[in-house]
């Protein structure tokens, strides 16, 4: 069974005059990463969003664990996904061990399970366990985005998107981070990365699809796309970042 796959999906907005996604048919590679690489205004985000169910298709289907998505339950099934945003999205007012753990008390999960996960995920990506009671203004932007894949990997989700995740970050605390990212790799959680950065979807994907004016214009393991670009936009996308 393949956890996410797109069946001629065209997503629409109001007062464009184009598709953000046209026609994308495509499977993703299971307990893998995908990197999403393109041209702001190329549909990276839109094709997240309709992962996660925050957006629609305007036609065709998609398709989460073989079946298409059931808006009508989308609550429920959000629960097998995470999401990591730029800049975190971390809530303010809550401390890390609370924001780590909303998803846990949301779906009511005992105080002594619920304390083990959070313990297990700041083990995890190697941030120290006094930091349960900091707030976010409190820890640096690296710290920030390490609470930020504890919650999103709270509930040990099947599939995991992000979104920029890394593109707020300097480049020392990008490669810090990196490194953390790397280290879930044993999850085995089927991953989509939406980046604008070239060097980065070489480094942590094991596949790129390249997105133009919302359409597929190449997709392959990173080997593949890297070495032999389909057209001038992938080449041009490369060369620009790679040279």
């Amino acid at each position: 069974m393949v956890d996410i796959s797109f069946s001629h999906v065209t997503k629409h907005y109001e007062r464009s005059a184009f598709p953000a996604l046209d026609d994308i048919h495509i499977f993703f590679a299971d307990h893998e990463t995908t990197a999403i690489i393109g041209a702001s205004g190329s549909g990276k985000s839109t094709l997240l969003q309709l992962i996660n169910g925050l957006l629609r298709p305007s036609s065709g289907a998609v398709h989460l664990f073989g079946t298409p998505i059931d808006y009508q339950h989308i609550t429920l099934l959000r629960r097998s996904i995470g999401y990591v945003v730029q800049g975190t999205g971390l809530f303010p007012h809550l401390t890390v061990k609370e924001n780590i753990s909303l998803l846990g008390k949301i779906t009511q999960w005992d105080k002594r399970t619920l304390h083990g996960r959070i313990e297990e995920l700041m083990t995890l990506v190697e941030l120290p366990s006094h930091f349960v009671t900091r707030y976010p203004h409190e820890l640096s932007g690296g710290e920030q985005q390490r609470v930020g894949f504890c919650r999103a990997l709270f509930l040990n989700p099947r599939i995991l998107l992000l979104d920029e995740a890394f593109g707020a970050l300097d480049a020392i605390t990008k490669q810090e981070v990196h490194k953390e990212f790397l280290r879930l790799k044993p999850l085995k959680t089927t991953t989509i990365l939406v980046t604008h950065d070239v060097r980065e979807a070489l480094k942590l994907a094991e596949h790129i699809i390249v997105l133009h004016e919302g359409r597929i214009i190449q997709h392959g393991t990173v080997e593949e796309v890297r070495k032999n670009p389909e057209s001038s936009i992938t080449k041009k996308l490369f060369e620009a970042q790679l040279s």
